[in-house]
């Protein structure tokens, strides 16, 4: 059994959201999302599900050709294949909890570390 806390996990980092792992098997991953304000996870589309659950901030989460404002207690399920990204809002940080299935694979995460190094949320160019 893995239990663990927002609080205890918690770590922002001035560069680019924080990703603590909390969680992982063949079949599924958990992570806890700590985001600066402004910070985000780049637009990609893994062949794989994810739900994402606000715990505290607001912000953008995008689902295909979607953008849901998002704040404390909602959830988005975006499923595998469609387009996807967290970006939380200018003026304040954002924590959330977002597990997928079943875990993207190295290969899936590229377009992630290209809009990271680019500063750009949709690398996709979409």
């Amino acid at each position: 059994m893995v239990a663990t806390d927002f609080d205890a996990e918690r770590e922002y980092n001035d560069e680019q959201f924080s990703a603590r792992s909390v969680f992982r098997s063949d079949r599924m991953k958990v992570v806890l999302g700590y985001f600066e304000p402004g910070q985000f996870i780049p637009v990609h589309a893994p062949d794989s599900d994810v739900a994402i659950t606000v715990r505290r901030g607001a912000g953008v989460i995008r689902d295909g050709d979607d953008e849901h404002a998002v704040g404390p207690g909602e959830v988005v399920v975006v499923p595998a294949g469609e387009d996807r990204g967290v970006r939380a809002d200018a003026d304040g940080r954002l924590e959330a909890t977002l597990v997928t299935a079943p875990p993207p694979t190295d290969a899936e995460h590229e377009p992630v570390r290209r809009g990271l190094a680019a500063g750009e949320f949709d690398p996709t160019g979409e």
